[in-house]
């Protein structure tokens, strides 16, 4: 049986929530939701791009943990809390793929998230090696 790994990375805020922010299984990587903590535990308030591009961070240094990158990913699902952010997700997000070779995604506009100051969360999957 393959094992499962636990990603973790160090240098990224710990969630108290009973969750890992990633588990690896053979060359297979899920990513939880992902919100917009830095580092120290702040959440970037107010302001979506700051949030988006805190999120695409810290998923960014998930993946790299487990071994991957971007260009391993091959599912997005995404959770806005505001309809009218979304061309400003799209930009940020696309940014991340310079070669236009974008997984698949799926997109939900959402009542709430589980903190009040969410404006966004991200899952994604990935094949690694």
């Amino acid at each position: 049986m393959t094992p499962l790994e636990h990603i973790h990375p160090a240098d990224q805020f710990k969630v108290k929530a009973p969750l890992s922010p990633a588990v690896k299984c053979g060359n297979l990587l899920w990513i939880s939701g992902i919100p917009a903590y830095d580092a120290e535990g702040r959440l970037a308030v107010g302001d979506f791009t700051a949030q988006m591009n805190q999120v695409m961070a810290n998923i960014t240094g998930i993946l790299k943990e487990a071994g991957g990158d971007w260009s391993r990913v091959t599912k997005v699902n995404v959770f806005l809390t505001r309809r009218e952010d979304f061309e400003e997700m799209n930009r940020i997000y696309a940014a991340h793929f310079p070669d236009g070779k974008y997984p698949a995604r799926t997109t939900c506009i959402v009542y709430s998230l589980p903190r009040p100051n969410f404006l966004l969360e991200i899952e994604c999957m990935a094949v690694l090696g």
